[in-house]
């Protein structure tokens, strides 16, 4: 019970600070210290969502935004890995490739937006390729540096045991590089979300974004804290997911072992 007890209130810790802001904004807001119209109450922002809700306008916008950004994600991160492998684990590709990637890295990719809608349209691909063109940098260094910094003792190991090719790179080279890689993808949600709030705000016609947009022209500062909300929600959302997969991919690594 005790060891139950001690698990529970570890998980519940974290949350502290935030329902306590909550708590306090309610407080505020309801007793006039803070003003409906700059900031309605925590209740108000629920009521709202639960009328989205009833309506599946809520639902539609939801399913949007979750879908633009996990697709950005599969194609950007994809191809970030991709190119990590390639640079980290070939001389001849590092040469060739890593100094545009590193050209390209250095441009900030929603600064391209102006472009990108004269590519693209208002339609999806654009917040799909800005979403992509997010992640794949933080995927790209992660998984480079992961590969060049494994350990040579264990990569010389590895050839006194006879590994080469794909033996060495799935039993020693992936593993060794596997949590810098997975750093690198935290970072990247982060990235994603960011880069699909401002895409959504400035060129949409659905998802939370739009949502946020259009109630802003109505003045329901309701609905626009609730978009906020959703987007903080489904960041921790990503990132306690690939915290997830971090311990359970990595208990092998004495880090992780004191940390689980």
């Amino acid at each position: 019970m005790n060891k139950f007890l001690y698990n529970l209130i570890g998980k519940l810790i974290p949350w502290g600070i935030p329902i306590l802001l909550i708590i306090v904004w309610q407080v505020f807001s309801k007793e006039g210290i803070v003003s409906s119209k700059i900031l309605p109450a925590p209740s108000d922002v629920f009521v709202a969502a639960v009328k989205l809700a009833e309506t599946g306008e809520l639902g539609h916008h939801v399913w949007v935004s979750l879908w633009r950004a996990l697709t950005g994600f599969l194609i950007g991160g994809s191809i970030g890995f991709v190119l990590g492998l390639l640079n980290g684990l070939f001389r001849s590709s590092e040469l060739l490739l890593d100094t545009s990637v590193q050209m390209l890295r250095n441009i900030p990719h929603l600064a391209l937006i102006p472009l990108v809608i004269l590519w693209f349209g208002i339609g999806e691909e654009a917040k799909i390729f800005l979403v992509s063109l997010g992640v794949l940098f933080p995927v790209y260094l992660n998984t480079y540096h992961g590969i060049k910094s494994v350990d040579k003792g264990l990569i010389e190991m590895g050839k006194i045991y006879g590994l080469k090719g794909f033996s060495m790179f799935s039993h020693i080279i992936f593993p060794g590089a596997l949590s810098s890689i997975l750093v690198g993808i935290r970072f990247s949600l982060g990235v994603m979300w960011i880069t699909l709030i401002v895409a959504e705000t400035i060129s949409s016609t659905s998802g939370i974004g739009y949502m946020a947009m259009t109630a802003r022209e109505f003045m329901q500062m309701d609905v626009i804290l609730l978009s906020i909300l959703l987007y903080a929600l489904f960041g921790k959302l990503s990132d306690a997911i690939a915290r997830f997969f971090e311990k359970r991919w990595l208990k092998w690594h004495t880090s992780y072992q004191e940390h689980s």
